[in-house]
Parts: structure tokens; sequence; C-alpha cells
């Protein structure tokens, strides 16, 4: 994990118990290796989603459930809310708050589902280059700063979880538009 922008690198680790609703990540959260996974995505996952056809992206598997281009829209709208919540929590009193968001209002109001796929993944892509270059200027006090996620049980994460949940968060996504 760099540090900061002179590329001072840390090998940051946070153990976590795993007993809560709605989040991604497993008991072992690396932050280096969330963004070096990212990285990979930002330039893998283009390629991979202009191999399906115009019916492909728009199939809805069935009343309700999104199309492959909403998940992508909706990974949109979580790099967005993410790439907010990344930055404010470096500044924010402690612990930062999560704010939800309305993800299905969102992707509905954006008409994901209308908009050409190569603007779908510029977008994805430039987001998610910010969210890079913002989680790798961060030194290690900022990734253990206390954050509240709002999850059921009401249990107090750091920022470093929030981040990598955010990966899992996408990856879980991605295994619905690339079911192998």
């Amino acid at each position: 994990m760099c540090g900061s922008r002179t590329g001072i690198r840390y090998n940051i680790s946070i153990n976590i118990r795993m007993d809560l609703q709605k989040s991604y990540t497993n008991d072992s959260i690396d932050v280096n290796r969330s963004m070096e996974s990212l990285d990979m995505y930002i330039e893998s996952i283009p390629a991979r989603m202009k191999k399906f056809s115009v019916e492909e992206l728009l199939y809805r598997k069935q009343e309700g459930k999104w199309s492959r281009k909403e998940i992508l829209g909706h990974l949109i709208d979580s790099a967005v809310n993410n790439l907010k919540r990344f930055t404010e929590a470096q500044f924010s009193s402690l612990p930062y708050e999560v704010i939800r968001y309305q993800q299905d209002d969102l992707v509905v109001v954006n008409e994901y589902q209308q908009l050409p796929l190569e603007h779908l993944l510029n977008l994805w892509q430039a987001l998610n280059r910010q969210i890079v270059f913002v989680v790798r200027s961060m030194d290690e006090e900022k990734l253990n700063y206390p954050v509240d996620p709002r999850l059921s049980t009401g249990e107090l994460k750091s920022l470093g979880w929030i981040i990598a949940d955010y990966v899992s968060h996408m990856e879980h996504h991605f295994k619905q538009i690339f079911p192998e």
C-alpha cells in the first residue's frame, strides 16, 4: 500500500470478526491487495464486458433483477458513494458515519440500461482510478480511522475495512455479470 505519493509501501492487514449482515469481505483485510485487484479490474473488465452481445447486456433474468449493464451502473453508483466516503473519512469527525444510498432508485434514475456501454465503462474506470489514487495516498493511521458502517451489530470498522469491503462488493457483482 503506498502510504503517500512518495511511493513508500506498507503491508497493511487488518484482521476482523465476521458476524455481520451485508458485508462482502472475509476475515483478513489487505488494503494493498484490494488496490492491486482493483487496478487489475480497471484494466480487464472493459474487454470482458465488450464480449457480450447487446441482448446479453440488456437481459434481465427475472422481473425486478438488474441486467449486466444495470449491475455495471450500480457499480458506478457504488464508486461515486465510496469515493466520497474514502475522502471524507480522512477529515470528518470520528467515527465517520457511512450514509446509505438508494441503490435501486439510482439505477432507475441514471437509466443505465439506455446508456452506451462505452460511456458506462469510461465512467466506471475513471471513478475507480481516482479511488486507487486516494487510497494509495493514505497513510496507515488513516486506514485505521474508525468508521460506523451502520451494520445491524452496531460494530465499528476501520476505513481500511470499508475500502476492502468495497472491492469485495464489486467482486460479488462481477460473479453475477460473469457467471463462469
